[in-house]
């Protein structure tokens, strides 16, 4: 039987804590063979172009300590999850690109020479053990598909359903939605956000500039049958706690 742990948008080193322990007790539970990061590993605030929108973009040699330091970071969230899965021997691993993970490469894009800084190589995925997807390029396992995510309207699951005619599992958006469609010939099909575990207070998020938001720290258990039909759970996570198959577990 194959199952899977479905890990949103982490957005190290502005995780929350308290969210990600929890994901990290529910896997040692359910013991997985596959996992699936959705993406959106790190924030990467120190490539992001939205930075320099009012003030002039520093030197290069300004820039990398920085980076570095935020690269450092992102790996020791990443050595977090990997440990844990490690310890519950899961054998397959998916690293799909988010779109802030995306940042990186376009970094790269402007000094071409600096190919060690690619998300893919300063992250060390392959190294990792990850089957790597580039940004929203659909990972397929079962009868269901994996993206970062794509739309972010109100009715994002609804959207993301009718562009894609399939089955999809998502982040992106950090909030919780599914949407179903009966097709006459097919039959139903379902569109699933998962939530997110980063940090979702005002102070970490000063961007949104005091604006409230719909955000909520969840994560995904999809078991698969034999013939490719699967089971989402998804897990939400409520002030640091959830329960998982009915046992209550509580972050540190």
């Amino acid at each position: 039987m194959r199952r899977a742990i479905i890990i949103p948008d982490q957005h190290f080193p502005l995780e929350d804590a308290k969210a990600l322990d929890v994901m990290l007790q529910a896997i040692q539970v359910i013991k997985p063979n596959i996992a699936v990061n959705l993406g959106d590993v790190g924030e990467w605030e120190s490539v992001s172009a939205w930075q320099w929108k009012r003030r002039k973009v520093p030197p290069l040699e300004y820039q990398l300590p920085a980076i570095d330091e935020e690269i450092s970071k992102v790996n020791e969230g990443l050595d977090k999850i990997d440990k844990v899965l490690d310890d519950v021997k899961c054998k397959t691993k998916h690293m799909l690109q988010g779109n802030h993970d995306e940042w990186l490469d376009r970094f790269v894009e402007k000094f071409p020479y600096l190919k060690e800084y690619t998300f893919r190589k300063a992250c060390r995925i392959d190294e990792r053990g990850y089957k790597y997807h580039p940004h929203n390029k659909p990972l397929k396992i079962g009868k269901i598909n994996f993206i970062h995510g794509v739309y972010a309207t109100v009715y994002h699951a609804k959207k993301h359903l009718e562009a894609y005619g399939s089955n999809i599992c998502y982040g992106h958006v950090h909030d919780v939605q599914r949407h179903t469609l009966t097709k006459l010939d097919s039959g139903t099909i379902a569109a699933w956000a998962m939530g997110c575990l980063k940090d979702m207070s005002s102070e970490k998020n000063k961007w949104l500039q005091g604006r409230l938001h719909n955000w909520c720290h969840a994560f995904g258990i999809i078991t698969w049958r034999d013939n490719g039909d699967f089971q989402v759970e998804t897990i939400d996570i409520q002030k640091g706690k959830a329960f998982v198959w009915g046992q209550e577990i509580i972050g540190k």
